[in-house]
């Protein structure tokens, strides 16, 4: 009789648990499936019948988000509007400033560093592993070439080079450029167009060098 009346206990207690449960179940169910009215649906809570309401007086349209550039048309225009000018430049049409530079140095350094080298004498250390050395942007050919042959060759590639017209856009493609000639003024500047204080610098440097050889 004892187990009986144990086990009428255990059969009351699992059912108010099951539900308990239930009720926590159902509770957890309302809230995903909350009460909400569809756009435009109707409604006896406003006058004109309808859910939807009207934009208050004055107010503007406004996206935002990931796909707000493209949902509403207004983001990215001027953007696509500034890589087509700069695509169709025969010149660098922005001024080298050291905003451009630094611009360009970032992405020579990520693109272009691992075959060309950070000197750009092609001795990168993609080229040191096996694969063909690139030309020196510092020979005389490379240095008479003019910006947009240099953007071209980024744009288009050229011989094993392949093509970064996807992976650089049009204005990171100058910056580049602007970078590479820093490059090239860099080996091969005369010290005679240097500013006084850099000549006087250089010199010091070479007679300190000359003075530890001997």
């Amino acid at each position: 009789m004892r187990y009986g009346l144990v086990l009428a206990r255990a059969c009351w207690l699992a059912a108010g648990l099951g539900a308990c449960l239930g009720g926590c179940e159902k509770g957890k169910q309302d809230m995903y499936d909350q009460p909400r009215y569809k756009p435009f649906a109707r409604s006896e809570l406003f006058a004109d019948g309808s859910s939807s309401r009207p934009l208050p007086q004055g107010s503007a349209p406004y996206s935002n988000g990931p796909f707000a550039g493209t949902s509403s048309g207004r983001i990215g225009t001027g953007d696509v509007a500034d890589n087509a000018a700069a695509a169709s430049a025969t010149t660098n049409p922005y001024p080298v400033t050291m905003q451009l530079l630094r611009r360009g140095q970032e992405r020579y350094e990520i693109y272009c560093m691992p075959c060309h080298s950070p000197a750009g004498d092609g001795d990168g250390l993609v080229a040191r592993r096996g694969f063909p050395h690139p030309p020196s942007y510092h020979t005389e050919r490379l240095r008479q070439v003019p910006d947009r042959h240099i953007f071209d060759v980024i744009s288009n590639g050229y011989g094993i080079m392949y093509s970064y017209a996807d992976r650089v856009a049009p204005p990171d493609r100058w910056a580049i450029v602007a970078y590479i000639r820093a490059l090239q003024l860099s080996q091969n500047a005369n010290a005679k167009s240097l500013p006084p204080e850099l000549r006087k610098r250089l010199a010091e440097h070479a007679g300190s060098t000359s003075g530890g050889a001997q």
